[in-house]
């Protein structure tokens, strides 16, 4: 059975990102997707269902998520992008999301780098661990180094679940990656699905997921797809005109999950629309003023700059290309080591060499006086007019806000970061340019953006009626809020060092308070009694200082006659006394030693006791025996003589330039300055708008005629529509409905609902005996190979798992019911025709191309048939219609061959069975 759960982007919302759904394939839970929202938006505030109290919009996708991270055992990320892959990260670290998750290698690397930027982004702006701090278990590493005080403003912020680039890394580090159309087997409670990823378009890496299971069969997720080919990446294998329409291997299956946001949209030709976007940077440029492009950190940027850098080198552009952000170079980096996932005009052909063997720099010297000269692949890539700045304030250092300039800047939603802070200052200059290249999540600036965009339009100018849009003026003010991260000083600085003063005193009061009961314990230690070693010179010690004390004690009592008798106080020339066996008070007066002795010796008892109940108390000089401390071997260990050994040995293996390179790394981290105290401020900004806004849709999705037109070519058996708005489900609904051959159970669930689909079903696990399985004969279908096998289940004590053995011919035993029908004299004996079973489905134009390799001419008439033989040709006559077949699909799975017996007839019928997975019963 499986169930279908959306957490977040489901079908019927008016929020269609994140993208994050709950699969359930008999007891195994996948989590597809697990995107991150926009944690700033405009509108912040919604009032909940109950009316008592506010809710945010990410509160409840994030409550379901973590509810559900300790049961999922299997993530599939589609797209690197935060609406697929932006949650993932804090999910594996805080909320237990540790099951096996798989993407590809682009995926990874552009997933880490986009979550690295957004989470870089506001940790520099805004105060995120608010709670783990008030409960003095900060989030992580960089969450308990942090010397920033807490702004009053934001402790009143809703909890925003965002990581540390330490836990980014962590958590992208453990995702397992594919190769496209690499089938994994999985293993141990997900074992016996088998997951295959396929090319989606839209973004590098973007996948399309094919999970097979032995009992819930072929379910297929394929969101975001784009068929058209781009400039940095190829379209979707799942719909390819050239090779015949949709891909065999994702056509019919179980179940097709799939998105329908841009159903009713009508997309502009690209030519159009690139003409468009050159157009208005060329135009503003060359009068003199600046251009604000927001944009993703990582998928659809790539796009942009293969689209700016050849027509910079087309037009001989000087204008600077700036780059607002921190990962930018590094993006590049990575996507320049993926050359064999890239497609369109940038190739794996196009790295170093071109087609006459001379290198790629030969080629870059020699085209600098011809731009035709240098190739469009690779050395696209290098992006000589591109140039990188972290912040607004380094790209101010360089150039100034009169110079004109192209300017990208991330986040696409200008909710925060360098697109936020610019355009508070771009918007109030006349004659610049907002340039939107998408529509932006739900309540975002870049969405308030393109709404003020879209109304101002005609109706037939609109951005969903195939048609271009032409810029509008702004006006009227807008309030912005401003988060930042601002120095302190004056009395807050005082007040914040004397804090941070009285933190280190109480710190080093702790240390030294450990340190000193630590010597304490230690001293105690060597002061206690311990057992001596087992050595003979050792032991022979204390059997001699053991006569030598019985040789005293004997003296002392006199044994010749028995009575017992005071020794002589003898006075040393210090004049201390040693007597130590009078009574005690005596003792008090006289006892004297020249050493300190712990305690109270004067009331320390004898461990013997004496016949008479008096105790004889005599104190030996205090002796502390210093052990040598040796090994196993008896060897004494100098551990002080190998550290000078091993840096006289590091001294002499290093040579002069790996000392110099460590002398330097060494003064440069002695040198790096304290970042100076600080804190978070919010302040509200007045903007007067100004500027020119423009948007032009660079999304690289399909259109509405491009989904009615693969969905149904697709042909699932069910499916469920996901990622779109109440709208576009209905009308995609409505589009499949009227098609005759299409299914009708569709499904389109809001968030939270579950859908059922198919019957709990339990698998067993048995095994073939070697006797049946030579006895198979397979056909080979898709990747699988098939056979039909009959025996009796038998069970061995020397396995627990059942065994199919041939079953043998059934003995009629006498006492069995069983009616017996006389074979008449003479005749033969019944016997039971084989029957087979045929696994697949015909493609008329596939049929059609195994015929002309064969020599058999075949033609498509009307719908669903195919005239093979000499029938096809035009100058047929009425003797060769004779040898023509007609190959009719009159219904699902059934196939009718018609025609006279001839050569061609039974060709044709060969070719069909070759066409199918042929399983005798």
């Amino acid at each position: 059975m499986i169930t279908f759960t959306p957490l977040s982007g489901a079908a019927r919302s008016s929020r269609t990102v994140p993208l994050a759904y709950l699969l359930q394939v008999d007891d195994i839970s996948i989590l597809l997707d697990c995107g991150s929202p926009d944690w700033n938006p405009e509108n912040i505030e919604t009032q909940s269902e109950s009316g008592n109290g506010v809710a945010y919009p990410w509160q409840e996708y994030c409550d379901i998520v973590r509810k559900h991270a300790s049961e999922i055992d299997l993530v599939l990320l589609s797209h690197g992008d935060l609406a697929h892959s932006g949650l993932y990260a804090y999910a594996y670290c805080h909320w237990d999301l540790r099951a096996p998750c798989y993407t590809t290698l682009p995926v990874q690397a552009m997933a880490r780098i986009a979550t690295m930027e957004d989470v870089e982004g506001i940790r520099d702006e805004q105060e995120v661990d608010v709670e783990e701090e008030e409960d003095n278990e900060p989030a992580s590493a960089e969450g308990a180094e942090s010397s920033e005080p807490r702004s009053p403003e934001l402790k009143n912020e809703p909890k925003k679940f965002v990581a540390t680039v330490q836990e980014v890394h962590e958590a992208f580090d453990a995702v397992n990656t594919l190769r496209y159309s690499q089938p994994t087997h999985l293993q141990g409670k997900c074992q016996g699905l088998t997951i295959t990823p396929f090319a989606a378009g839209h973004t590098l890496g973007g996948t399309i997921w094919k999970i097979r299971s032995p009992s819930a069969g072929t379910i297929v997720y394929a969101v975001n797809l784009n068929h058209m080919r781009e400039r940095h990446i190829d379209g979707t294998v799942l719909y390819r005109p050239a090779a015949g329409g949709v891909f065999e291997p994702l056509a019919r299956p179980d179940l097709f999950i799939t998105d329908a946001d841009r159903v009713n949209v009508v997309t502009s030709r690209r030519k159009d629309r690139d003409a468009a976007l050159i157009d208005a940077i060329s135009a503003t440029l060359s009068s003199r003023s600046s251009l604000l492009l927001p944009c993703d950190s990582s998928t659809r940027l790539l796009e942009l700059l293969v689209l700016l850098d050849q027509h910079w080198k087309y037009a001989d552009f000087r204008f600077p290309i700036c780059l607002l952000s921190r990962n930018g170079r590094e993006m590049l980096t990575f996507v320049r080591s993926m050359m064999e996932w890239l497609g369109g005009t940038v190739s794996k052909e196009d790295v170093g060499v071109d087609g006459s063997g001379r290198t790629g720099g030969t080629r870059r010297r020699r085209g600098d006086d011809d731009a035709d000269d240098e190739a469009l692949g690779a050395f696209a890539l290098r992006f000589k007019f591109l140039e990188f700045f972290p912040s607004p304030q380094s790209l101010l250092q360089t150039y100034s806000s009169k110079e004109p300039k192209l300017i990208l800047a991330v986040p696409a939603s200008l909710s925060h970061g360098p697109s936020r802070l610019l355009f508070s200052d771009f918007a109030a200059v006349p004659d610049n340019v907002v340039l939107l290249t998408s529509r932006g999540e739900e309540g975002t600036l870049g969405r308030i953006l393109f709404d003020k965009w879209n109304n101002s339009q005609r109706g037939d100018d609109k951005w969903d009626k195939g048609r271009i849009g032409s810029n509008v003026m702004m006006d009227g003010a807008m309030t912005l809020k401003i988060n930042s991260k601002v120095p302190l000083q004056g009395a807050e600085l005082e007040a914040f060092l004397a804090k941070e003063k009285a933190a280190k005193d109480r710190e080093a009061a702790h240390q030294a308070s450990m340190a000193r009961n630590q010597r304490i314990l230690e001293a105690d230690e060597d002061e206690s009694d311990e057992d001596s070693d087992s050595d003979s010179d050792e032991e022979d010690e204390v059997e001699r200082a053991l006569d030598e004390s019985q040789m005293n004690t004997d003296e002392i009592s006199n044994p010749a006659n028995g009575s017992p008798r005071k020794r002589k106080i003898t006075k040393n020339e210090d004049d201390a006394d040693w007597g130590l066996d009078i009574d005690e008070g005596l003792t008090k007066q006289l006892l004297s030693f020249d050493i300190y002795l712990k305690g109270n010796v004067s009331k320390a008892t004898s461990f013997f006791k004496s016949a008479g109940g008096q105790t004889h108390r005599f104190r030996m000089f205090p002796y502390v025996e210093k052990k040598r401390r040796v090994d196993e071997y008896g060897e004494t260990i100098d551990v002080g003589m190998w550290l000078r050994k091993g840096k006289v040995l590091e001294n002499e293996a290093d040579d002069e330039a790996t000392r110099e390179a460590r002398r330097n790394q060494a003064e440069g981290e002695t040198e790096t300055p304290r970042e100076p105290p600080s804190k978070f401020v919010t302040s509200e900004v007045e903007i007067q708008l100004a500027c020119r806004l423009l948007f032009v849709d660079m999304e690289g999705l399909n259109d509405g005629r491009a989904v009615k037109m693969i969905v149904p070519q697709v042909n699932p058996r069910k499916m469920i529509i996901v990622h779109a708005q109440a709208a576009a489900a209905d009308a995609l609904i409505d589009s499949c409905a009227n098609i005759r051959s299409m299914t009708r159970d569709i499904y389109a669930p809001s968030v939270g609902e579950t859908v059922q689909i198919g019957q709990h079903t339990n698998s067993f696990s048995i095994s073939l005996s070697d006797e049946l399985l030579s006895t198979i004969k397979m056909s080979r279908f898709e990747d699988n190979e098939v056979g039909y096998v009959t025996g009796r289940v038998a069970s061995h004590f020397s396995s627990t798992i059942p065994i199919l053995e041939p079953s043998g011919p059934a003995i009629p035993t006498p006492n069995a019911n069983i009616l017996y029908t006389p074979r008449i004299l003479g005749s033969r004996p019944i016997q039971i025709l084989p029957r087979s079973t045929m696994i697949g489905e015909l493609k008329l134009t596939a049929l059609k191309s195994r015929l002309a390799s064969v020599g058999v001419q075949a033609e498509l008439v009307g719908e669903g048939v195919l005239i093979c033989g000499a029938g096809a040709r035009r100058d047929q006559s009425s003797s060769s219609i004779q040898d023509t077949v007609a190959v009719r699909k009159t219904g699902r799975g059934r196939v009718e061959l018609e025609g006279n017996v001839s050569d061609i007839y039974y060709v044709v019928r060969k070719e069909i069975y070759n066409l199918h997975a042929l399983v005798a019963t």
